[in-house]
């Protein structure tokens, strides 16, 4: 934890610099050839000639259908309207200052992320959400439920800034395809409110065909949930919860995940590569060996299609990728249907083991 919560405050100090930085750049030159040349009064703005006919194509399509402002404020009030009404009826815990707050603070950092996230491609939404699990648990406090209200916000904040960043990826796509940014922000509400309904029926097919989902040492431990719940209990009991010298080890820790990360972004590139990452040396001790060794035995692939082509490496290793994550999602469901049925797959490590035992006597 105390890696994960380092690294994470380094890239999130890393990121809000660049931010600052290129914010402060566009500010001090306005006419910077970062800005799209927007044309208001029908002729050519100062670029656009110089550039294709493609990308000049692109602007104008994208610069067509915009978002009324007046839609934008009336919505997200609204949905922060429902939210405060709602969520504390769902999470006793948490009340309704609470959701207003994190919805005050919630454009200034929802900003920041999508700014950031554009800048270095790395969204810092679940940085927040920690941010807001500390602030709101110890808000509430343990005798109060801090623990469940922590999480709930967590929850909250992480959807309200994750959502900015993966619009303007949306935006980004939609830019480069030709197609309407009203159209790709209408489809983003479309997939959101299908989510609604579908993610439901999801959880309970997984729910009803494993219940031990979430418990340790089950096929699906939730590593990420124990994360984040140790979290909410730090900063809701404080450090006075965990063992002795557990508080030196994690400064120790805290302070190396930092050190790393200056190592890695201060070294020349040819030796940064072979500098851990913190996060993902911290990640293993909470998945488990099972994924760590599907990762590396993947890694280990693309490092020798490296080797031999990095080129060819290059283009196909996404592709790969995908088509691995994706068949193993697919297979999910079916899997998920027959353990709903009691149809089980035989334990071939018991076969094996019994016939080992017959032939030796």
């Amino acid at each position: 934890m105390a890696m994960i919560l380092g690294d994470g405050l380094y890239n999130f100090v890393k990121i809000l610099g660049n931010t600052g930085i290129g914010l402060y750049g566009q500010l001090k030159n306005k006419d910077s050839r970062t800005n799209l040349p927007v044309a208001t009064d029908g002729s050519n703005p100062d670029g656009v000639q110089a550039l294709s006919f493609d990308d000049r194509r692109r602007m104008q399509v994208f610069m067509k259908d915009q978002i009324p402002t007046w839609l934008a404020v009336k919505g997200y009030v609204s949905i922060a309207a429902v939210a405060t009404i709602v969520l504390p009826h769902i999470f006793e815990p948490l009340q309704w200052y609470h959701v207003v707050v994190i919805y005050l603070f919630g454009p200034a950092l929802a900003f920041c992320n999508a700014y950031g996230s554009g800048l270095t491609d790395w969204s810092l939404a679940s940085t927040y959400g920690k941010l807001a699990t500390f602030v709101i648990g110890a808000w509430a406090g343990q005798s109060q439920g801090g623990v469940v209200a922590g999480l709930a916000a967590c929850g909250l904040m992480m959807n309200v800034v994750a959502i900015a960043s993966d619009l303007m990826q949306d935006f980004k796509t939609g830019y480069l395809t030709l197609a309407s940014p009203l159209s790709m922000f209408m489809s983003q509400v479309i997939g959101t409110a299908m989510g609604c309904m579908i993610a439901p029926c999801v959880f309970w097919i997984f729910y009803s065909a494993f219940p031990d989902i979430g418990k340790h040492g089950s096929e699906y431990p939730a590593p990420y949930a124990i994360i984040y719940r140790n979290l909410a209990i730090l900063g809701v009991e404080g450090f006075g919860s965990l063992p002795k010298h557990c508080l030196s080890l994690c400064y120790g820790l805290f302070a190396a995940s930092i050190l790393i990360n200056v190592a890695r972004d201060t070294v020349p590139k040819k030796w940064a590569k072979f500098i851990p990452i913190p996060m993902a040396m911290a990640i293993p001790f909470y998945i488990g060996t099972s994924y760590v060794i599907d990762m590396c035995v993947g890694s280990l692939i693309l490092f020798i299609a490296e080797r031999r082509n990095k080129e060819q490496a290059d283009g196909f290793g996404p592709a790969v990728a995908c088509g691995l994550i994706y068949g193993e999602g697919m297979w999910y469901l079916p899997m998920s249907i027959l353990a709903l049925a009691k149809v089980r797959p035989p334990d071939w490590h018991a076969v094996f083991d019994e016939k080992y035992k017959c032939n030796n006597g």
